[in-house]
């Protein structure tokens, strides 16, 4: 019998200010969304060292609790946890109409005012905006639930499409598996993309959505056939950044008229080839940014913006920061 191990490395990670993590937990809990949060920053990592998070479970209601599935919750405190942690973790609520309960509501407040970060999982938006706190901000939720959210708190700015949003001190996420792109997001942005790479690979998914990565729509996936038709276009459009085909162009690609390729592209893909391509250069760009210390005009020219000016165009467009703070945010801290 063949046996085979994997050694991990370890990583000397910098201290973070707080490194308490409280999801909090409630009767009729989404399973699935604790989990991702439980997963991400409660699994026990020895090889992150010690600074890695220590996580806790708070239950935000009195009395016996069970999740879905018939499951039974047992809590490592009530809501005085939230007073000591430096991330709250709300996942999906238990209901777009349950009421969020006042004493939580004052300790999501309390915690928020002395700087603590919170941070939720698809419905869990609605107690993050039932305590005001997200009034005038963006704020995600699962698709389903958007119309819900902006007509239920209209002073919020719903984004009804992405998969996160991070407001700094307030974050929020879509439905679900979206929650596992918003954690590893918050331990790239406390420990580096090094430490975030190895829990995604733990985690056997990809490293990095972007935050503004359109949600699954209805039909993400092609109907049979059109997959491999449309493989090549993706290809071509990842390996050649510099310039975008015409649209007719890659119709005849996939041998398709062109509005037929525009639709399907979009059912495929949620974007246009064109947006599609740019999204391409901007991640080819993060990623060579946080992995390596090449001059900005060798990161634009490899990943086809062409001069680094163009390049600090589209951060300053897409993110809101230079391709230099993005390298110092997110590069390789721990070398």
């Amino acid at each position: 019998m063949t046996t085979i191990a994997q050694i991990l490395p370890n990583l000397a990670l910098p201290p973070i200010g707080n490194p308490r993590v409280a999801v909090l937990a409630y009767d009729g809990l989404c399973t699935f969304e604790f989990g991702i949060a439980t997963e991400i920053f409660g699994l026990p990592r020895p090889e992150m060292g010690p600074n890695w998070y220590r996580c806790a479970t708070a239950a935000a209601d009195p009395g016996p609790m069970r999740a879905e599935g018939g499951l039974r919750i047992g809590c490592d405190g009530g809501l005085e946890l939230l007073a000591e942690a430096g991330l709250i973790v709300v996942p999906g609520w238990r209901g777009l109409d349950a009421p969020v309960p006042e004493a939580l509501i004052a300790a999501l407040r309390v915690a928020h005012a002395r700087g603590a970060r919170l941070a939720s999982i698809c419905s869990g938006a609605f107690v993050l905006a039932a305590t005001g706190l997200l009034d005038g901000r963006r704020a995600v939720t699962h698709w389903r639930y958007a119309e819900a959210l902006a007509a239920r708190f209209p002073a919020v700015r719903v984004e009804p499409d992405v998969l996160f949003v991070d407001e700094g001190q307030i974050l929020t996420s879509a439905g679900s598996a979206a929650g596992m792109d918003l954690g590893l997001h918050i331990v790239r942005r406390d420990f580096g993309a090094e430490a975030a790479n190895l829990v995604a690979r733990r985690l056997v998914m990809p490293a990095s959505r972007e935050g503004g990565q359109a949600q699954f729509l209805l039909r993400p996936v092609p109907r049979a056939g059109e997959g491999g038709r449309l493989a090549p276009i993706l290809e071509a459009l990842a390996r050649d950044l510099a310039e975008t085909p015409p649209a007719r162009a890659l119709a005849a690609l996939a041998g398709m008229s062109e509005r037929t390729f525009l639709r399907r592209f979009a059912e495929a893909t949620g974007t246009t080839p064109a947006r599609y391509h740019a999204q391409a250069r901007l991640a080819r760009a993060a990623e060579l940014l946080e992995s390596s210390e090449a001059p900005l005009e060798a990161v634009a020219e490899a990943a086809g913006f062409g001069s680094a000016a163009g390049l600090r165009r589209a951060f300053h467009a897409r993110y809101g920061l230079s391709p230099g703070a993005w390298r110092r945010q997110f590069g390789r801290a721990l070398r």
